[in-house]
Formats: structure tokens, sequence, C-alpha cells
């Protein structure tokens, strides 16, 4: 890694000139966390109890504190200071910013939503009908990918740095691709595209090579991709072309952990499950077997039982009778009597 310096006065006099701590207020980033976090409350409290029907838990505080996490990370992601260095100074801090609003926030508010909630919000046709084709594998990875490919893009990062309002609706899109691409991996409902774990683990895993296209365009390249942060003061006495590198870097190493992440979460959850299930069905087998043995064997008893009880007596004969066993026999009967004879009639 090579670390800039400032090397003409004028610069640094501008740079001398610069605080980047100082702190700026972003009221419309309070005022948008704060209506999201006051509907989430009157959905669980208020919608709840007509929607979700009796019986129904309306929220679990696992689901809140999935959704709180996910408003935080915007937060963070969107306001002071990370967004003042991102429009300011380092693209290294915009790339910090543009994967928690990617691939860290919208997981975690998908996961904070209950399956109610989440029918109840797509409950009109058009929405319902949206999401189905929309939030298809293909169709989300090919609009998240294309969206990513577009932001790196110098014409729109130098357009959307330069405008202010612009900036915010390139970030709200960014959002809302990415909410798309997560929905397959977090949805529970059948009636919404869902994947099995297999699948879900090749998806995530395609979202983490993909984007090696811009990695390889910023970190490669000799020269200021983005004529904006070519221009804007340097106070950390890092160069433009240093600072491009290390946003490449953050979305190639920074983007593989999160996604591999949680590719193994996949993976041990679908073990543990296939573990279980085999189980159980292992008990269950175990279980027949011993009734079925034990249906065998009260159905022998209960046939034996049945048999003639004279039967019996001739199961000690052997199957070659010898003079010796008709002797032995004889001398173990005793003779009849002439009274016993008499006493049988005719």
């Amino acid at each position: 890694m090579i670390w800039g310096s400032v090397t003409d006065p004028a610069q640094h006099a501008a740079v001398a000139s610069v605080n980047p701590w100082r702190y700026n207020a972003h009221p419309e980033v309070w005022l948008i966390l704060v209506a999201a976090g006051a509907g989430y409350w009157y959905a669980v409290t208020r919608i709840a109890p007509r929607v979700a029907g009796r019986g129904v838990t309306a929220v679990t505080r696992r689901q809140v504190t999935w959704f709180v996490a996910g408003l935080l990370v915007l937060w963070v992601a969107s306001d002071w200071p990370i967004h003042d260095f991102a429009e300011d100074y380092l693209y290294s801090a915009h790339m910090v910013e543009h994967l928690l609003i990617s691939l860290v926030a919208p997981p975690m508010l998908l996961l904070g939503i209950p399956d109610w909630l989440t029918r109840w919000l797509l409950r009109p046709r058009s929405v319902s009908g949206a999401v189905r084709v929309l939030c298809r594998p293909l169709v989300a990875a090919a609009l998240f990918n294309a969206v990513v490919a577009l932001a790196h893009a110098p014409f729109y990062v130098d357009f959307t740095l330069s405008h202010h309002f612009w900036h915010f609706w390139a970030h709200l899109l960014l959002f809302v691709v990415s909410m798309l691409m997560w929905f397959p991996v977090v949805n529970r409902l059948p009636e919404y595209p869902t994947m099995s774990p297999p699948l879900k683990m090749v998806y995530l895993f395609l979202q983490s090579i993909i984007p090696n296209v811009p990695v390889a365009f910023l970190t490669l390249s000799t020269g200021v991709v983005y004529s904006f942060y070519a221009h804007v003061p340097r106070p950390f006495a890092i160069s433009a072309l240093t600072d491009q590198q290390v946003a490449g870097a953050i979305m190639k190493v920074g983007g593989t952990i999160l996604l591999w992440s949680i590719i193994l979460v996949v993976f041990f959850r679908w073990y543990a499950a296939e573990e279980r299930a085999d189980r159980a069905e292992q008990a269950e087998f175990r279980t027949m077997a011993a009734r079925t043995n034990a249906a065998v064997g009260a159905a022998e008893s209960e046939l034996a039982g049945l048999a003639d009880p004279a039967s019996s007596q001739g199961a000690d004969i052997p199957e070659v009778l010898t003079w010796d066993h008709v002797v032995q026999e004889l001398a173990r009967s005793q003779p009849a009597k002439p009274g016993d004879l008499n006493a049988q009639g005719p």
C-alpha cells in the first residue's frame, strides 16, 4: 500500500483548513429511521391484533432485535461520520457505506419482520405480483448486480456525489435491489420465492464472485477512476489512488467475509436439520420394529394357546424310535386296574 503525501503549498493550506471530524447533523436520516421504527411499533402493537389472528405471536424478541439492529446499521451508514467522510473525502468510506446498506442492513430488517406482517404489507395484488416476479433468485440477482455495477461506473459516481439529491436516490435504489436480492434467502412464506439451503449457498456464493469485476477495475487501475475524489481535500495524507485501492479491497474482502459467513451459517443449520431428521427417522424405525416384534410375539403366543394340548406331549418323542425308547415308556406307565376297565364301559 502506497501512502500519498501533500506537496503543493496550496494543497497544504486547503488541508489545514479542513476538519474532517466536524460534526454535521442529518435530520432527514433521523426522520426516516424514526418513522420506520414507529411504523414497526404501530404494526406489532395495533395492527397485529386485527391481522395476525388468535394464538399467533405478534412479534418475538429475536425479531425485534433483528429489526432494531438493521435500523442502527442504516443509521451508522447514513449519518456522521461515515456519510460525511464518504461524500467529502474518501471513496473507501463510501464503499463501507455501500456494504452496510446492501449486505448488512437488508437481511437484518427482513429477519425482523414477522410472517403475518410480510403478508399484510404485500396484500395488494399489484405488490404481491411484483414481489413474486422481482424476487425470483435469477431476477433478483440480475437486478442487484446490475445496480452494483452501475454504482461503480465513473459517470454515475461523479454525478451522484456532485448532486446530493440524486445521491440520496442512488442509495435508495441500492437498498431496494438489495432487499429484493435478500428476500428469497430469508423468506419463509411458501407463496413467495424461496430456496432450499443448498441453493441459498450457491446463490450467495455467486453474489461474492460477480463483484470481482468492479474490484479489479478499482484495484488494478493505474490512475484515479473518479474525478470527484481526485479533487477533494485529503486531510488524512492518503492519496486518491491509494484510497481507491483500499475501497476495492474493502469491497472484495469485506463483502466476501460477510457473504461467506452467512453461507457457513446456512450450511451448519442445514446440516443440523438433516441430522435431526435422520435421528427422528431412525427412532421412528426402531419404534415400529419394536411394535412389530411385540405383535408377532403376541400372535405366536395366542396360536400356541389355541393348539391341541395333547400335541405337546409328543414333543419329546425322537424322530427315530428304538426298542429302548419303548421299554422306557412302558416302565413309566402304570398298568390299568380291572375296576378301571369296567368303569369305562363297553
